[in-house]
């Protein structure tokens, strides 16, 4: 699938949204990928789950985990598709975790994904809580990196979008920015 494949599903359900967003980082930005929208449709979970899988298959994957709420459905469509592993990091007390018994053993080679990354905080928490345990990150796989690559998780991206998306300061907004309403949609 190449990147204009996924953004054309992406507009085509709905999921990329044009206006004045605030993001889960505090940034603001013109655009918002509302992926809950795409991934709502199991043969595009399907489809996005597929082509991942496709892009980190010679990896050796055993396990692949995600941080919740975002990562939950491509990261277990990703797991489907690998035949392997799936388990996911959630918050406790404001910090992601694990729980409900999962572990990961010393020198497992594990995959985390995750939905949209724009500055990686919560795929770096991932990866912290797997190399915590001695577990080995390949890499971090995602639907769309709003970085254009410019993100550094000390780990290699592997994206299925990217893209260069603008995102501001919310101190230094651009005047339309600043003239228009803000909403933060990921948290409705």
């Amino acid at each position: 699938m190449t990147n204009e494949e996924a953004l054309s599903l992406f507009r085509q359900t709905g999921a990329l949204l044009d206006g004045h967003f605030i993001l889960r980082s505090g940034l603001h930005s013109r655009q918002f990928f509302q992926c809950a929208l795409a991934l709502q449709q199991m043969p595009l979970v399907e489809r996005f789950g597929a082509a991942l899988a496709a892009k980190v298959q010679s990896l050796g994957i055993e396990t692949v985990i995600a941080p919740a709420m975002g990562g939950l459905v491509i990261g277990q469509e990703v797991a489907r598709q690998l035949r392997c592993r799936f388990i996911f990091a959630e918050k406790e007390n404001g910090a992601l975790v694990l729980r409900r018994g999962f572990k990961i053993q010393p020198g497992e080679r594990c995959l985390v994904v995750e939905d949209v990354v724009t500055q990686g905080g919560r795929a770096l928490e991932t990866v912290r809580i797997v190399q915590g345990l001695q577990g080995l990150v390949v890499g971090v796989a995602m639907v769309v990196d709003r970085s254009d690559g410019t993100l550094d998780l000390g780990v290699p991206l592997i994206p299925l979008i990217r893209l260069e998306v603008e995102t501001f300061d919310p101190q230094k907004l651009p005047p339309d920015l600043a003239a228009t309403p803000a909403t933060k949609p990921g948290s409705k």
